[in-house]
């Protein structure tokens, strides 16, 4: 598996990132900021942006699952979603999740059965989860809106 880091100079201990991210939101939900601080997120953002679009360029046609994390392997509906990975694959889409466990397991796993790719775009949260084991590509993102 290949994994992107969508900020190579931010090399802090894990714990230390969701302390800092935990602060940015609160100041973020105390309401609007400076001029100068909006457009700095906006930047920020921008920049993700095209960092993962840069990563995600050469995929090809791609189908995107969503799904829960918390269905086990003898759910039905993993069962269902690995076929439809699998099913994607086979008609050549790559599958996109958010590359964690669960429905996102499950169909990326499909798709590596089937030979297809598989791709994850994980969101950094304060509670992270590990990429599933089925993953070509492995990205994360700091905002949701550019996952």
């Amino acid at each position: 598996m290949k994994r992107v880091d969508l900020h190579p100079q931010d090399k802090r201990p894990l714990d230390h990132s969701h302390q800092v991210a935990a602060e940015a939101d609160a100041r973020f939900l105390a309401g609007p900021s400076s001029r100068l601080t909006e457009l700095g997120r906006a930047l920020r953002i921008f920049r993700e942006t095209i960092r993962g679009f840069r990563h995600l360029h050469f995929i090809g046609p791609c189908v995107t699952v969503f799904g829960s994390a918390r269905f086990p392997e003898t759910h039905r509906y993993y069962q269902q979603a690995r076929e439809i990975g699998a099913a994607l694959a086979k008609s050549g889409f790559t599958v996109m999740t958010g590359g964690g466990p669960g429905i996102m397991e499950a169909a990326n796993r499909g798709a590596k059965e089937a030979n297809g790719r598989s791709v994850g775009c994980n969101i950094i949260l304060p509670f992270e989860q590990q990429p599933n084991p089925y993953l070509d590509l492995f990205v994360e993102f700091d905002y949701f809106m550019v996952r």
